[in-house]
């Protein structure tokens, strides 16, 4: 996946900020906050490991859950003309909807 730097098991989404000229990391799937910053790539994995340590260590000291959980279920918006689209589409492959989405998410996640 781009922009997507893996520290000790946790995904980070990085992005680069051109106002203070440095890189972004925000760590995903976490119940709280963890975010970290440095000017290179070396560095913004050290600062990674930082963040995410002082994260887990607070989340230990509060008895709090680090991750959150996923239920596997959520609500799209589309407009109606999509909708219609993606439907006849899975009706056309014997899929459900349901099943047309997810085989349409895994696909572009593995792109």
């Amino acid at each position: 996946m781009n922009n997507i730097m893996i520290i000790n098991g946790y995904r980070a989404v990085i992005q680069f900020d051109p106002d203070i000229e440095m890189f972004r990391g925000e760590f995903t799937g976490l119940n709280g906050g963890a975010d970290f910053y440095a000017d290179s790539v070396a560095a913004l994995r050290k600062e990674g490991e930082i963040s995410l340590k002082v994260f887990l260590d607070e989340c230990t000291k509060r008895g709090v859950q680090p991750n959150k959980s996923y239920s596997g279920k959520f609500q799209v918006r589309l407009p109606s003309e999509l909708h219609e689209f993606a439907a006849d589409a899975a009706q056309a492959r014997g899929q459900s909807l349901n099943q047309f989405v997810a085989t349409a998410i895994e696909h572009e996640l593995r792109s």
